[in-house]
């Protein structure tokens, strides 16, 4: 196994795949010449190492593009990093449209084992969850979920009560977004049952929810308001019981993967993130893509300084023009708040090697991969066209995971160089940039990324990876669901009254 990996054959930098001593020689090819570049100081893994000199304000490139400009001149064999390296990137960008021609493969179809509801959709999971309209009554649907459980039978798996501090002392958009996404988990097709609990009094009380909500299945969606129930608790696990006897008729059946939705996050990214986990990742979106499936981007501030690549990649001039709305109205709204646009990446990003938002953009698109631009959502709405689909929400992993689950996504793919144990209403699986953390934390990590940067193979490990994707669309636990987790978080930008 080689100590580092040069990624574009353009780049002035290596990435260290383990630690580099002082002292230690690569021998690379750098501008069609192979040379020796020896390491002037310890390179740690994940971080760069400069392969020819740099002057003051020069252009470093890895994945092919400018990852930021030098703050003073390098040498051939320095570390790269935030002490010699800034930004490049400005605020609000002029973008034109240049689109890039891209092969649409099809391939052949496959199939999971999932839930067919009566209103067409499908589920992963045949769960009852339990959703409360606003924060006052997080403890009690919690309660509830706690001990309705001790009713699960059948094909249902298991009731989750989904809190949060939201529905109520909100304006403006944070009440619609709550709304929203509230509405669009009620509609979920992995809950084979819904109990909505209000408590009587908040802002989006359930009388308010219900247009949003619209259509439903009287046999599947339910409501409690507490406020008007002697014993809450008592009636809920009443209701919850007719929940189970209606979802449990539901079993497991054959149904095309053209008809999975994923969602596809990173967080806690390392060095390595964008040379193993993440373009795995894109390899698996590009799979499923040609599988006629459908995928969901999101963390918008992380596309910055690599938003072209995608622009680029629209399918048409409209998805171009909304994708350069969702770019800069996140600039907008970053400016609106006096917060610096690319304060960005986080001290643990940092610390796996990452120096710039560049960096970590490039690295972070990598889970894309080359598909067309299919759709563009906004925070809160749900995909309606398969393929790629970038979606609007920002970085936090909690917020994020749950804007894709809301968006639709049966199952989210989240990639991590540092570890998490977090989960979101629907199969978050972990999926490990290095071995290490692989090891280290077994009962967080579902999938090891990091054999590609040791003498893993990117087609067999997409494969395993899709094949380990329909296990768990087809019932397998990930390792949150195992530890029983299962969180939720609303995205709040305004005034809290």
């Amino acid at each position: 196994m080689q100590n580092f990996i040069k990624i574009n054959e353009n780049d002035n930098v290596a990435v260290a795949l383990n630690t580099l001593p002082k002292g230690e020689t690569v021998t690379v090819e750098v501008q069609g010449a192979v040379k020796s570049v020896t390491a002037l100081e310890e390179i740690p893994a994940g971080h760069k190492i400069a392969l020819c000199d740099i002057p003051e304000g020069g252009e470093v490139i890895k994945y092919g593009y400018r990852i930021g400009n030098t703050k003073e001149p390098v040498k051939a064999g320095s570390w790269i990093h935030v002490h010699n390296l800034k930004t490049a990137l400005g605020d609000l960008l002029e973008y034109s449209y240049e689109p890039v021609a891209v092969e649409e493969k099809r391939t052949e179809d496959v199939t999971f084992m999932g839930f067919e509801r009566p209103d067409g959709k499908v589920g992963v999971r045949n769960e009852i969850w339990v959703i409360p309209t606003v924060g006052c009554v997080n403890n009690v649907a919690a309660a509830i979920a706690k001990q309705a459980n001790a009713f699960v039978r059948g094909s249902v798996e298991e009731v989750i009560a989904f809190p949060h501090p939201y529905g109520c002392s909100q304006m403006g958009d944070d009440q619609e977004h709550t709304r929203k996404i509230l509405a669009d988990l009620i509609n979920h097709p992995n809950a084979g049952g819904v109990l909505v609990l209000g408590l009587g009094c908040e802002n989006s009380n359930i009388d308010v929810l219900r247009p949003y909500i619209g259509d439903y299945d009287e046999n599947r969606v339910k409501f409690l308001v507490c406020q008007e129930a002697e014993d809450e608790i008592g009636e809920a696990l009443e209701i919850i019981k007719g929940l189970i006897g209606y979802a449990a008729g539901f079993e497991r059946t054959p149904v095309s993967a053209s008809r999975l939705i994923v969602g596809m996050k990173c967080g806690g990214s390392d060095g390595l993130s964008g040379i193993t986990a993440n373009p795995l990742v894109g390899r698996f979106s590009d799979l499923l893509i040609s599988k006629g499936g459908t995928t969901i981007l999101t963390e918008v501030p992380e596309m910055f300084g690599a938003e072209t690549i995608l622009m680029n990649r629209c399918a048409s001039e409209e998805l171009f023009h909304q994708t350069v709305d969702l770019i800069n109205d996140f600039k907008n709204y970053f400016k609106s708040h006096n917060q610096t646009i690319y304060e960005n990446p986080s001290p643990g990003n940092k610390k796996g090697g990452i120096s710039t938002l560049e960096d970590k953009s490039l690295g972070c698109t990598q889970k894309s991969g080359s598909a067309l631009v299919k759709g563009v959502l906004q925070y809160g709405e749900t995909v309606k066209t398969p393929g790629l689909n970038l979606l609007s929400a920002p970085g936090n992993d909690l917020v994020a995971a749950t804007a894709l689950a809301a968006a639709g996504a049966h199952i989210v793919l989240f990639t991590t160089g540092r570890g998490t144990p977090f989960a979101c209403p629907v199969p978050t699986m972990k999926i490990a940039t290095n071995s290490r953390l692989a090891a280290k934390k077994s009962n967080w990590i579902d999938f090891n990324a990091g054999v590609l940067a040791e003498d893993g193979d990117f087609p067999q490990e997409t494969q395993k990876l899709f094949d380990f994707v329909i296990q768990v669309a087809s019932g397998k636990k990930v390792c949150s669901e195992e530890a029983g987790f299962h969180d939720m978080a609303i995205f709040k930008q305004g005034v809290t009254l």
